[in-house]
């Protein structure tokens, strides 16, 4: 994918965002059948490696103070992140700043989208896969989303890397867009958050990311040659400046768009509740 392309539209939901124990141990793949096809279904058989947080993640991070975002806010809501939600209604204007966000900056330099391209609803997570709160939405959210809004044709997703914890999180990005490269993006960003093993604890390490296209069955030879080249750290970091450019201070953060460019925000690893009102507030319009 080209940092200015048009991201490409995975339609079908895959089944492998069910969550699972996490490890890097004793995986398998076991295939499904639905809708008369086979899909992957990401299992695992073993304890989970502790757990560490590592804080700027939490969105502490003081790295976006340039950042001059001249944006029309409402604010609606505003409470513990870990609970409920902070929502601002964000009306995108002209502004001047490092660098002037556009529409394009929400759909840029993305994953693929996951969904119907024609959905009403476009839900924009920036995010780092080592990330502890990322991790929670994917465990304990996400899949509700994709029940109830994603396959019912409702909402589709995009994932941008906004990178917070280091250079692990930019090796796991850029080995989901070589991923990509096999049409394989949303299948590794799955198994990477149903192997995650905490922040800075070493479990992305370049045996493991290899691993996990192997069990993906990726073309080793072209996967490698992508990891070894970093071939996607442009694009990451160009990911990286859409967020601050947007605004973003946190992982996660996410940016709930409808069909007439309204705009949403919702900051943090909030309750599948909190993204059904905005959900079904911003399909009322």
């Amino acid at each position: 994918m080209k940092p200015d392309s048009e991201p490409s539209s995975n339609d079908k939901v895959p089944s492998f965002f069910l969550e699972d124990d996490k490890t890097t141990e004793n995986l398998r793949v076991e295939k499904i059948k639905k809708n008369g096809s086979s899909e992957l279904s990401l299992k695992t058989t073993t304890q989970s490696s502790k757990l560490t947080i590592h804080w700027p993640s939490l969105g502490i991070g003081a790295v976006i103070a340039v950042a001059c975002i001249f944006f029309g806010v409402m604010m609606t809501n505003m409470v513990d992140t870990e609970s409920t939600q902070i929502l601002d209604e964000i009306t995108i204007n002209e502004i001047g700043s490092i660098k002037k966000p556009t529409f394009s900056s929400f759909t840029d330099n993305s994953s693929p989208i996951l969904g119907d391209r024609n959905a009403p609803l476009t839900l924009i997570e920036f995010g780092d896969y080592q990330c502890t709160f990322c991790n929670k939405f994917f465990h304990d959210t996400v899949d509700s989303i994709l029940t109830n809004y994603v396959e019912t044709g409702k909402v589709k997703i995009l994932f941008k890397d906004f990178i917070v914890v280091g250079q692990d999180s930019i090796d796991a990005a850029n080995a989901a867009h070589c991923a990509n490269d096999q049409q394989m993006f949303w299948q590794y960003h799955s198994i990477l958050y149903n192997n995650w093993a905490g922040e800075g604890t070493g479990w992305v390490s370049s045996e493991q990311l290899n691993k996990f296209a192997n069990i993906l069955e990726l073309d080793m030879d072209k996967f490698s040659n992508c990891i070894s080249e970093l071939k996607w750290e442009k694009l990451i970091n160009a990911s990286h400046d859409d967020g601050v450019a947007l605004g973003v201070t946190a992982t996660p953060t996410f940016f709930v768009i409808d069909q007439n460019k309204n705009v949403m925000k919702i900051i943090g690893a909030q309750q599948y509740d909190v993204f059904k009102k905005v959900f079904d507030s911003s399909l009322e319009k």
